[in-house]
Formats: structure tokens, C-alpha cells, sequence
């Protein structure tokens, strides 16, 4: 009797000893949004997540990737930020653009640096500079790039047709810009009014990057406002207004075709570019994008905005997170569905290259945008002395104040807010 339960007893142990042994399974968390990061229509948000979750749990298959479905761009910065306060957050998780200064500068966001140089199988020389450039904060990589949209120049070609005019080339310049807008505003039907106009909804911030202007210094501490170079954009942009004689263009002028040039996303160019994607929003004459006007030839003038994902710096799944991070942002297969499912592109420069070859998108606009897009300093209040600096611009704009000493006066409110 005693052998017997001798045995049992070995038995028993045997088995828990197996089932403590046998690998357990390791669930890894996911934060995302709905829907377009660029604002544009979009019904395949989770496709390219849930293809890449495909693909890794059958890598890794003791890893599985959870997500909360149904989350809305515009609700996800405070759905985050609670499950920070609360220590629940993600352990790998996408980080909007305006986000990404503070969660970096509150140590939300893991540093990056050590895995990308221990890692024999990554390269960052890969991503665009820009792209990569986005997630580094005081000179350390807290994200990786998933997704960019830079900025483009729209131009209705149809009136540049009309008024015998060539569509401009990827080296135009400033110059270029507004002797077009002179040449094309004018009363077209003889009825003593302006109907035909330049450029719709070009600001001063896009001025600013045409112009090559640096708004901060490196670690946010100074605004650089008074410069010649701040200033020559604001003249610009009122030396533009001037050819309106006071009239604001609409959105609806722009959309009947009275328009030759506005800003727009690569994402708005494809979304709404008649082939092949979905829908043709300008359908009463043909147009097309070329790379923002610069103040010389072949520098940089673009603005890129980017969606980046980052690793929770309290997550106690490192590796996995790393390995996941990567099939998100740096596998082909992964960064090449987002040319299928979105709106925006690869930060890899092969997959942006086949693509653009695959679904006819002009590459030397593509590569020529992306090679020569504007760097933003990342520091701290970055977005919020940005914010506060655009409604400032607005008015003196506006109501025509003397710029030198507008720009003096900004200048020295802006560097009071950076170092308080």
C-alpha cells in the first residue's frame, strides 16, 4: 500500500513539475486607434495590424497580441494617458505626433537605443532620415516610424492649361510660385470681379518651411523669430494676399476649380487621386501634386508628419515587444500593406520605392518629398509654444502690424514660455 502511494505521489509531482516546466504563454498588449490618422476616409484601419499579428504569433506562437478595438483618433490621447496614470498602459502602443514630445520627456516611452545597436537583423539607415528622425527626443530613439504623410503642393492642371501655363517641376522655387499666382489671378469672365485666384489655404507655417526657416533652437529653449528669414516669410505671404485685393478664397472656390495651387497630404493625394483608389472628390478638371515650393531649387520645403509606435518603458516583455515592434514598422510585408489598407506611406525607402512602382505614383515626387522634408526640434513644449505662436502670426497677419517689431515682441513672449 505504501509503494503505491509512493508511486501516486510521484505521479503527482511528476506532473505539476511538468506543467510548471511547459512554456507558458505570453500576452502581449497593443494600444490603437480607428480609422485614418490623416483624417481621410478609411475602412481597412485594422487590416495591416491584424496581418502583422498574423505573422508573428506564427513566429512566435507562445506570444499572443491583444487590442481594444473601437477606439476614435480624437478620444485616444486621454484613453492612453489614463492607462498611463494608472500603470495599465499597453506594452507596445502607435503615438500621435503631438503626443510624442511629452510622453518622451515623462519617461512613458522606453529608449530604444541599446536594442537598435545590439540587434544584428536591424538597420535604421533604412528609414528615411525624416521618417526615423520623428521618434528621436534629446538625441535618444523613443519610437519608430509605422507611417508617414508629407506635405504636398496641389495644382488644378486643367486652369494652368487654360492660361497656357506649364505645370511646374519638382525644382521649382519661390520665385516660381508667385509669378504663377500673379499671372493667374484675374477677373476670367469680364464682370469687373476676381474669380480666378493663385493658391487657397498656403499659410505662414508652410512659408516658413518654403523659406527654410528654424523656428527653435535645439533643446527648446529660444525661439528664433526675428530673424530675416521668419520675416521674409510673413512678407511673402502678404505679398500673396495682395494679389486677392482683400478677398478670402473659400474652400468652395477651391473645390469648383477657381484655384491653381493648395497645400495637401500625400494622404488626401491618394485618397481622392481618380486612379486606382476610391473616390474622385475634384471631379470637374484634372489635377495633380508636385513637392512644396523652396526658396531655391532642391531644398528642403516639405512638412512630414509621422505615426510612430513606441514600447512602454514599464512593460516586463521587452523582447517580445521589440521583436513585435519590428514586424510593425521595419517587416516589408507589413510596411508594404500600408500602400493596400492606408493612406500614408512606408518609412522604409525599398518599400516606398516598389510601391510607388506598383500602384503608378509619381517615385521622384515620392523620393524627392521625402528626402528633402522639413526636421522638427523635439523638446517638450514643442507643440504648445507652436500652438501659441500660430494664433500670434494669425493676428499680426491680420491686423498688419509693424513685423520687426511684432516679431521682437513674439520672440521674447515665446522664450519667456519655453523657460518658465
Amino acid at each position: 500500500m505504501n509503494k503505491k502511494y509512493i508511486v501516486i505521489g510521484i505521479i503527482i509531482i511528476g506532473c505539476i513539475g511538468a506543467l510548471l516546466s511547459y512554456p507558458q504563454k505570453t500576452t502581449l498588449t497593443m494600444g490603437l486607434f480607428a480609422g485614418s490618422n490623416w483624417d481621410v476616409p478609411s475602412a481597412d484601419s485594422y487590416k495591416v495590424i491584424d496581418h502583422a499579428i498574423e505573422r508573428f504569433e506564427k513566429r512566435y506562437p507562445l506570444v499572443e497580441i491583444e487590442y481594444s478595438s473601437g477606439i476614435l483618433k480624437e478620444d485616444y490621447s486621454s484613453w492612453l494617458s489614463n492607462l498611463i496614470v494608472s500603470g495599465n498602459e499597453p506594452d507596445i502602443y502607435m503615438v500621435l505626433e503631438e503626443d510624442f514630445n511629452t510622453l518622451s520627456s515623462l519617461g512613458a516611452l522606453k529608449n530604444l537605443d541599446k536594442y537598435i545597436q545590439q540587434d544584428k537583423d536591424f538597420d535604421s539607415s533604412k528609414y528615411y532620415e525624416s521618417a526615423l528622425k520623428a521618434g528621436i527626443y534629446q538625441d535618444s530613439q523613443f519610437a519608430l516610424p509605422y507611417e508617414c504623410n508629407p506635405q504636398l503642393m496641389f495644382v488644378n492642371k486643367t486652369l494652368l492649361k487654360k492660361e497656357r501655363i506649364k505645370i511646374p517641376d519638382n525644382q521649382w522655387t519661390l520665385d516660381d510660385f508667385y509669378k504663377i499666382c500673379k499671372q493667374v489671378t484675374k477677373d476670367s469672365n469680364g464682370d469687373g470681379v476676381i474669380d480666378q485666384y493663385g493658391c487657397y489655404n498656403y499659410d505662414w507655417l508652410d512659408s516658413i518651411y518654403s523659406h527654410g526657416a528654424t523656428l527653435f533652437n535645439e533643446d527648446g529653449t529660444k525661439g528664433y523669430l526675428s530673424q530675416d528669414s521668419v520675416k521674409n516669410s510673413l512678407l511673402f505671404i502678404q505679398k500673396l494676399e495682395t494679389l486677392n485685393q482683400g478677398h478670402v478664397i473659400s474652400s468652395t472656390e477651391f473645390d469648383n476649380g477657381q484655384v491653381v495651387f493648395s497645400p495637401m497630404t500625400f494622404a488626401n493625394y491618394r485618397t481622392y487621386k481618380p486612379y486606382p483608389w476610391r473616390v474622385k472628390k475634384y471631379s470637374t478638371f484634372e489635377w495633380d501634386c508636385v513637392k512644396m515650393p523652396s526658396l531655391l531649387p532642391n531644398e528642403n520645403s516639405s512638412e512630414i508628419s509621422s505615426l510612430l509606435i513606441s514600447i512602454s518603458s514599464r512593460t516586463t516583455h521587452t523582447k517580445e515587444s521589440w521583436e513585435f515592434l519590428k514586424m510593425l514598422t521595419y517587416n516589408q510585408e507589413s510596411q508594404s500593406e500600408l500602400f493596400q489598407y492606408s493612406q500614408g506611406i512606408s518609412s522604409l525607402k525599398s518599400v516606398s520605392y516598389q510601391s510607388s512602382q506598383e500602384n503608378e505614383i509619381d517615385l521622384s515626387l515620392l523620393n524627392e518629398v521625402m528626402e528633402t522634408t522639413i526636421h522638427h526640434n523635439r523638446f517638450k513644449k514643442y507643440e504648445s509654444a507652436l500652438s501659441l505662436m500660430n494664433t500670434r502670426m494669425k493676428e499680426i497677419l491680420h491686423n498688419e502690424e509693424d513685423l520687426d517689431i511684432a516679431l521682437m515682441e513674439l520672440q521674447r513672449e515665446i522664450n519667456l514660455y519655453l523657460n518658465e
